[in-house]
């Protein structure tokens, strides 16, 4: 039987084929979850091309800047999923650019808050509103992305570095509030891909190159690589691990330079 038969699941994030969250859509899917993928209006066009590959994925409009919206969509999955959830997929971050661009000491008040709203304070709003429906489940996986800018300094990084501790944070916080319900939750630290949200990072190139030539595998990491892990903490056999942040970059994060 496939390891996530009959579980459904609920993912922030795919804006295209490239997008880590499209990598563990395709994994849950693999194993028989069903899928609803929420996202943001400017990407409708790319998630329902894609939700289309994958017989029964519904999509869900959300703006995870809007309550009312974040209300909509949890109301909206609750109904699709018969009142029950068994799997969030939190891969949601933004900085705005200039932020990326500029030196962090002149980061602005505005832009802190951007970043810190949608790609840490996004997951705890996400958490709250999943809690009753992964109750019915019985419990139930919640799983984000982040990077290990969070605990080391990758230039150009900045402002998205500080949310990515912040959203690492919360991770221990709500595994710790909701593991009474038997509900984990954990994060992916995610090698360099080429994705969307990469390329919006000067250097990233550069870096990824070097990556490949330091890590202990000799290489970089591809997105289904991080899809295979998220399946991994998504399923029953990770039932005893919460509140962790699991490195999928081929050893990178182990070496001194």
């Amino acid at each position: 039987m496939p390891l996530l038969e009959g579980k459904k699941a609920l993912i922030f994030g795919v804006a295209n084929h490239r997008s880590i969250a499209w990598a563990i859509a395709q994994a849950l899917a693999g194993e028989g979850a069903q899928l609803a993928l929420a996202y943001q209006e400017r990407m409708e066009k790319y998630v329902r091309d894609l939700a289309a590959k994958i017989p029964g994925t519904e999509v869900i409009p959300c703006d995870v800047q809007q309550d009312d919206q974040l209300n909509s969509a949890f109301a909206q999955a609750g109904e699709l999923f018969g009142g029950k959830l068994d799997i969030l997929i939190h891969c949601v971050a933004y900085a705005p650019p200039s932020e990326l661009e500029n030196p962090f000491l002149d980061t602005t008040r505005a832009g802190f808050h951007t970043a810190l709203d949608i790609s840490a304070y996004s997951l705890i709003a996400m958490a709250k509103r999943a809690a009753p429906l992964l109750k019915a489940s019985g419990g139930g996986s919640i799983l984000t992305l982040t990077y290990m800018a969070s605990e080391r300094v990758m230039p150009k990084y900045n402002v998205m570095a500080v949310a990515k501790a912040a959203l690492e944070c919360s991770v221990r916080y709500l595994a710790f509030e909701l593991g009474e319900h038997n509900i984990r939750v954990n994060a992916i630290s995610a090698g360099p891909l080429n994705t969307l949200a990469a390329r919006g990072v000067s250097g990233f190139t550069s870096f990824r190159e070097q990556m490949g030539q330091v890590a202990p595998l000799r290489r970089n990491i591809e997105q289904s690589e991080v899809g295979d892990a998220a399946l991994f903490l998504a399923s029953n056999y990770a039932r005893a691990i919460t509140g962790e942040i699991m490195f999928v970059d081929a050893g990178y994060n182990i070496m001194g330079a």
